[in-house]
This record gives structure tokens, sequence and C-alpha cells, in this order.
């Protein structure tokens, strides 16, 4: 694409979002500018540094928000091309189908979508094809169906890791493979280090955005990126029916960047606090947001580290390879949904320090050194009052955890089943708001433009040219990480905007549309 000529669609955001909507979009022969307000992050040895990455908060974006009280704190967000995938534990996984449907909580109702788990079925396979996914069928208790098999085997586990599901397995309990997006021997070039979960890849082995869709979008010669380029708000038309162009700012410069198709896909929250600063006389609450959800139900999962310790050191290395699903649903003595447990990579004393800095840092090596470490995921629920607004240029956000009773529940079979396999002592830390990975909810899709923003094709009611295609169309967050879903819907928006807004069949043949090369 010539660099002064006015590209068919902009898209705001280089993550998993943005970047597999440009590389379908170029697929169809379309012209892509996407902006990206950080910049390439750096190969480097802190990139595998626990004092670089999680005390000196290095590749951390220097940002001060603000919470319901109006106390400033510094959230854990990254800018940079490929997004908050750069430093994701490489978990794709499909949403359950009941995850689809109005399902019943201890603590409420989680909604049904728009969509149904068929709609997505056939663009999760691509998805899991473009992202390289590792895993195992016939497991899983609670797994979806599939029209075909995961595209590569499940990720193997260490020998400690191994024994430990075994003695899972040996109390009823069915761990499987985590789905896991990396490219491993014999064809990738993974070494099986011990900090893949929460750090940047410095050999560039992760299958995330940058990698799997950005990196091939911009081989295509039909797509541009422009980084260190904040975008401001979008431009509306004096009827407000229409999107007319972008006010982004680089280098202390603002400019107006104009398109036929206009994509947010900067995050749930930015996403978000871009359509509210975009209010006008036509908008007076922001751009898509005659419904006045945009926003609100602000939803990132209830999530809890836990440290189940061992008498002996733990020599394992690369960790983040075993998940359970037995209380997704629930359990006999606990009949609403749980979630989910997914081991992490293996925590290091300056992980801990920087967690716990008020504990002598010999206890925290000890600790690391015996412990096996774990994720405990549930889904907390869509609720208008939890919301994200802007004060000034200052994002604000108003949360208030719910759904509690159940992520305590799995928290007590997590802790229990250790217990049962020989580790006696468990360790929790419940994850503070300002951690804000998997974000979603904030401009959400549905079939009622009162309720929602955004259309089933995730086309806002209000403005015919302008979608939002990253997490913050999802009605209800499940208690699974959003990647796959988002990387799913992505392909799907996008045969759409290329079949209704362009007028391109979607039987277009096209190399870069044959999402299944890696």
């Amino acid at each position: 694409m010539n660099a002064t000529s006015r590209p068919d669609v902009i898209i705001v955001g280089s993550g998993v979002g943005g970047g597999t909507t440009a590389l379908r979009l170029a697929g169809h022969g379309l012209s892509v500018l996407m902006l990206e307000r950080g910049d390439y992050l750096p190969k480097e040895d802190d990139n595998w540094s626990p004092q670089a990455v999680y005390i000196d908060r290095k590749y951390t974006a220097r940002e001060t928000w603000l919470d319901g009280a109006d106390r400033s704190f510094h959230p854990s967000v990254f800018y940079n091309v490929g997004g908050a995938t750069k430093f994701f534990g490489c978990t794709m996984i499909r949403f359950r189908e009941r995850d689809f449907e109005d399902l019943e909580h201890h603590g409420g109702l989680s909604p049904s979508w728009p969509i149904s788990y068929g709609d997505l079925e056939p663009y999760y396979e691509q998805a899991e094809h473009l992202f390289h996914t590792m895993g195992t069928q016939g497991i899983d208790p609670t797994e979806p169906r599939r029209a075909n098999p995961f595209p590569y085997s499940g990720v193997r586990s260490d020998p400690p890791m191994e024994a430990l599901s075994a003695r899972l397995r040996a109390q009823g309990l069915r761990p499987f493979p985590q789905h896991a997006a990396i490219h491993m021997p014999p064809h990738g070039n993974c070494v099986r280090c011990g900090t893949c979960d929460g750090y940047p890849c410095r050999i560039g082995a992760k299958a995330d955005a940058e990698r799997s869709v950005v990196a091939p979008a911009l081989a295509s010669g039909r797509v541009t990126l422009r980084t260190g380029t904040v975008a401001r708000r979008v431009l509306l038309s004096p009827d407000g029916k229409q999107v007319t162009g972008i006010e982004v700012e680089q280098g202390g410069h603002v400019e107006v960047l104009t398109a036929g198709i206009y994509v947010l896909a900067a995050s749930a929250i930015n996403s978000a606090a871009i359509l509210l600063r975009s209010a006008t006389d036509k908008a007076p609450r922001g751009a898509a947001n005659s419904s006045d959800v945009v926003g609100r139900h602000y939803m990132a999962h209830n999530n809890t580290a836990m440290m189940a310790i061992s008498t002996r050191r733990n020599p394992t290395v690369f960790q983040k390879t075993v998940t359970i699903n037995d209380f997704y649903f629930g359990d006999d003595a606990f009949r609403y949904p749980m979630g989910c447990i997914m081991s992490l990579g293996k925590l290091k004393p300056g992980m801990m320090t920087a967690a716990n800095p008020l504990v002598p840092k010999l206890v925290n090596r000890m600790l690391s050194d015996r412990s096996y470490d774990w994720w405990i995921m549930s889904e907390d629920l869509p609720d208008p009052g939890n919301r994200v607004s802007i004060s000034g240029d200052t994002i604000k956000m108003d949360v208030r955890r719910n759904n509690l009773r159940a992520h305590t529940e799995l928290t007590k079979r997590a802790a229990r089943a250790m217990r049962r396999a020989g580790l006696p002592l468990t360790l929790t830390k419940l994850m503070p708001v300002a951690t804000t990975s998997h974000q979603c909810g904030t401009v959400r899709f549905g079939n009622d433009p009162a309720k929602a923003a955004l259309d089933p094709f995730c086309r806002t009611f209000d403005h015919s040219n302008l979608f939002v295609v990253d997490a913050s169309f999802f009605p209800s967050s499940a208690a699974v990480n959003p990647a796959l879903t988002i990387a799913a819907q992505a392909l799907r928006v996008s045969d759409h905007i290329a079949a209704a807004d362009f007028g391109i069949s979607a039987r277009t043949t096209n190399p870069l549309r044959k999402t299944n090369h890696v």
C-alpha cells in the first residue's frame, strides 16, 4: 500500500484482534493501515529477566489510572506490537459450548451470546492453525465438539509435572495438556525455558500476535503499520451516522486519518476510552454509545495464584503444561460453575519478591524452589456498575468483584487436590484489579441496540462503518483465556466486512485467506 494512499480499512491496535483482522482483510485483497501506540519489543537479555520484567517493570506502560475512589494506581498494561500476547502464557483455548448460553452462577446469570458455538467453530479451527495451537483431544471433560483434530499434538510435561498429574488422576481428576500456542520442536524453535508465562520470548518461539498474524500481514504488501501512534478519538459526520476519520497523535503531531472502514482493537479498556472521548452533540455519551453500555460491564476474571509447596525441590523448568477443568461447571457439592485450574510458568524468586517485597529473599527462594504453581480462574459476571470511564485524559476503573463464592470453592478444591497429591502447604494470592489481563466486556455485542453497542458482527449500531474487534465485545467472560475467541471472531468479522462492505465473496481464493499456514 502506498504510504500516501487512503486505505480501505484503518485498524487501531496490533494485538490478537487487530492483527488477525489485518491479516484476513489483506487476504481478501483490501488495503489496511494498522496503528500501534507502542513499538516493537526488542529481543534482548532482559526479556527473560525477573528483575527487569517484574521488579523494574521495564516493559509495562508508564501510565497512571484512577480507581473508583479516585485513587491513582499503575495498571499492568503493555503497549507494543503484538499487544498483550507478547507476555501471555500462550494459552489458546475455546470457550465451552455452554459458555455461549444463559448460565446460572452462584452470583447471578452469565448471559447468552448473540452467536452460538457453532457460529464460531470453523473460525476456532482456523485460528488454531494461525496461532500454532497444540492440544490433545478427548481428555478435557468439558471439551466442546470439534470438526477436526488439533493442528498440533499437545505439549508434554516435564517428569515432575507428569508425576503430579498421575497423582491427580489417581484422585479421579482428569488433567490434560494445556492448549498452547508455541512453536515447539521438532518443527519449532522453543527451548522450553523457565521464562515463558509473563515474559516476552527472546527467541520469538511464542505464537504471539506479532509472529502469527502481524508479520504475515505486513509481508502481504497490503498492510502498513505505524508505531508510536496514539488514537485519541474517532470523528463523526454531522448526522452522527458515520465515522469520517480518526484523530491520532504521533511524536507530538496531531493529524486525522481517513478510510472507508474503521476497526478499534485497542483492548477492552482503551477501545472504550477512545469511544468515550469521541462525544459530540449527536453522540453526547460518546461514539457508539446511544445504549449507554460503552465502558460498562467490565470483566477480567477472578484470578488467584497458588503455590503448592513440596517438601522436596521441584526441578521443573517448563511448568505451564497442565489444565484441570473437572470443576468448570460445578460438582455434586457445589452445583454452580467454578472455573479452570491451570499450571503457571515456574515462579522465580524475583517474581515473588515483586509480589511480596516484605518477605525475605531467602524465604522467597526456598518457597519457589519447592513450589508447583497454579492459576485458578473463575468467571466474573457482567455488572453495569463495573465500568471504565474517563476523567479528563485519565482512564478511571470503578470495579467491584462478584461471584467470589464460586472462586473460593474452586480455590479450596485446588488446594485439597494438591494436599492429596503430596503437597502439604498451599499459599494463595487473589489478583488485584490492576491486573488487567483477560479484560473484556466494555463494548458488548448483541441483537438489541438498546442493550448493546455492537451487532453480532461487531459493527456499531450507531455508526455503520465502525467495528470493535477485541474482547470489548464479550457479553460474558467464561472462565478461560479470551485470546482464541477474539481471534476466531476477528476472522468471522473480517469475512463479513469483505462481503458486506466491499462486495468480496467469501469464496475468493487468495493464499493469505488460507489461514492454515504457519
